[in-house]
């Protein structure tokens, strides 16, 4: 049938070149130009005709098993469609037709893979826990040209449980915990101490500016200053590719992420040299950041490649995910009053009594905050700062009765189980109180991914918001302009989240400490 095509346009090809170059067809200038024309479009009708019903009847004829669905148009598949819709107020609409017509599971053909779409938790919950042989990450070429082969997104099997487990483990470590507590509280402080009274912040701006930092504390112990500032520039022009057409020509968009990655890579690539002196002349038994986890590493698998390709990979939620969660935080805060009110409530209650016995906050004192924790779950709920994640079927897989062909993708869709007013009443709404009586770790809340690629760092994404969101009700009122939520290709605020700042009263907050400081005096 290809073939057929082929020589068909090259057939269409030939005439016109005669048509327009040939002396001896010079007679033809005199037909009806309204008959060729009628001709032509005929013969390339007829074709792409054939083409469509060919592409049907692979596509009906694959596999018995396979779920419902439409494959959409040969090549495009329904991309354009689905691309239509995610970038509507509505971006799950394209599911949720969908799944009225075929159910939770259907078939579809988007991005150039053949797709078996999930918008059922039982169904990503196997494909989450399967390993490797069964199941391996998928993206598009873009995002794996940036990435890099050794990347923890891309890798699979031991070194990426390796991987997992040691940046896993040192993020979990009460040492950590304790030092990235206190840089959190200073950026963010930093950055709030320069706000003037009535003065319009956007918040999606600021926050990406202090979730960068911190993340590259974490990662490269890197302070901010000259060498910072490179970096944020340069990851930014990275990332800004990462959804880009996969054409590696000088120019192009992909083109320019690859060169500032290289000279991320060059920074880095000092920085572990620089390690490596430093610690001829003294052993730190303690890890100051995952840089140091990574090199201490006794096994000969985390080559220099492989640390400089994750490095910059792990410095994504930092500039994504992290940042947004809190930027739609404040969002939904401003849009709910009463929520704003029992959370403002509950950060000053903590407040009160860490002043009265004298203490600081620390990472426990954040995570106990049970309504901020709620607002933080309900915000990843109806945010969906990660719509879904892809796999690659490595053999063929027989699940709830569906057959999943090898080759095929996976498509987990969280944003429609997220939504689904069968997991949760009322979705749309947000309600932060819904998370007093149920259980975050079901399989119908997927906002950090799961099973073996469960995200290492959603602790600290949780503490980070935490801490944002008491140090900003402690010290402002605010007003929140008009702005959207933009869901394509990324989740963002369409204007940055402008929001109109005030400062509480200081003479309160002194006379509130006074208070607090006499009462703990007569007990």
């Amino acid at each position: 049938m290809y073939g057929l095509y082929i020589n068909s346009v090259f057939l269409v090809t030939m005439l016109l070149y005669n048509f327009t170059q040939s002396q001896r067809l010079s007679m033809l200038f005199e037909m009806d130009y309204k008959l060729m024309i009628g001709l032509l479009a005929v013969m390339i009708s007829s074709i792409a005709a054939m083409l469509y019903e060919s592409w049907k009847r692979v596509t009906r004829g694959r596999d018995h098993g396979l779920p419902p669905g439409d494959m959409g148009w040969p090549l495009i598949g329904e991309t354009l469609e689905f691309v239509s819709c995610a970038v509507s107020p509505r971006p799950e609409s394209f599911m949720d037709r969908r799944r009225a017509m075929y159910g939770k599971v259907f078939k579809s053909h988007i991005f150039g893979s053949a797709t078996i779409v999930s918008t059922d938790e039982e169904v990503n919950r196997y494909v989450f826990q399967s390993d490797a042989k069964t199941f391996v990450p998928s993206y598009p070429r873009s995002i794996m040209e940036l990435m890099g082969k050794s990347s923890i997104l891309l890798i699979n099997g031991s070194l990426q449980r390796k991987i997992h487990g040691l940046v896993g483990a040192f993020f979990k470590s009460s040492q950590h915990k304790s030092q990235i507590t206190v840089y959190m509280e200073k950026y963010i402080e930093e950055a709030m101490n320069s706000w003037k009274n009535g003065q319009l912040i956007h918040i999606q701006e600021v926050t990406k500016h202090i979730a960068f930092q911190v993340l590259v504390k974490s990662l490269i112990n890197l302070n901010p200053g000259e060498d910072m500032q490179f970096l944020k520039k340069q990851f930014q022009e990275f990332n800004a590719g990462l959804m880009s057409l996969p054409i590696k020509l000088p120019g192009t968009r992909l083109y320019r992420s690859l060169q500032a990655r290289e000279k991320m890579i060059k920074l880095i690539r000092k920085i572990i040299e620089e390690r490596r002196r430093i610690s001829e002349a003294t052993y730190f038994t303690t890890p100051r950041d995952v840089l140091d986890v990574l090199l201490n590493d006794n096994g000969d698998q985390l080559t220099d490649d492989l640390i400089l390709d994750n490095m910059i990979d792990m410095m994504i939620p930092g500039e994504d995910s992290v940042p947004v969660l809190m930027t739609l935080s404040v969002k939904y805060l401003s849009d709910c009053p009463l929520a704003l009110k029992q959370l403002e409530e509950e950060n000053m209650e903590l407040h009160r009594q860490k002043a009265r016995l004298g203490e600081q906050l620390d990472w426990n004192d954040y995570m106990s905050l049970s309504f901020t924790q709620n607002v933080i779950t309900e915000t990843l709920r109806m945010g969906n700062v990660i719509i879904g994640v892809m796999r690659k079927a490595m053999k063929r897989v027989e699940i709830k009765g569906y057959t999943i062909p090898k080759g095929w993708c996976v498509f987990m869709y969280f944003r429609s189980v997220h939504l689904d007013g069968n997991n949760y009443a009322d979705p749309y709404k947000f309600n932060p109180w819904r998370w007093q009586d149920k259980d975050i770790g079901t399989c119908s809340f997927t906002a950090f991914g799961g099973g073996k690629r469960l995200c290492p760092g959603m602790d600290l994404a949780r503490l980070e918001t935490s801490i944002f969101l008491h140090q900003f009700v402690d010290r402002f009122r605010w007003v929140a302009e008009d702005d959207s939520i933009i869901n394509f290709p990324t989740v963002r605020m369409k204007k940055r989240m402008p929001v109109r700042v005030h400062k509480k009263e200081e003479k309160n907050l002194n006379h509130l400490v006074e208070t607090i400081n006499k009462q703990s005096y007569r007990q």
